[in-house]
């Protein structure tokens, strides 16, 4: 969970100083590609850990 966190922290961070600071977009991209292997990470951990019940 701390990782997920510290890479949700770093990807807003880089957004907003890429928002705010003219002529880098790249961090922007680099912000939002963060965002997004961030939320990968969190739905694959989700579906890997999550308990399987046989149907009864």
């Amino acid at each position: 969970m701390i990782l997920f966190l510290t890479l949700l922290v770093a990807g807003i961070a880089l957004i907003a100083i890429g928002a705010g600071v003219d002529g880098t977009l790249y961090l922007s991209s680099a912000g939002v590609l963060l965002l997004i292997a961030d939320l990968l990470y969190l739905a694959a951990r989700s579906l890997w850990c999550s308990p399987r019940r046989p149907a009864r």
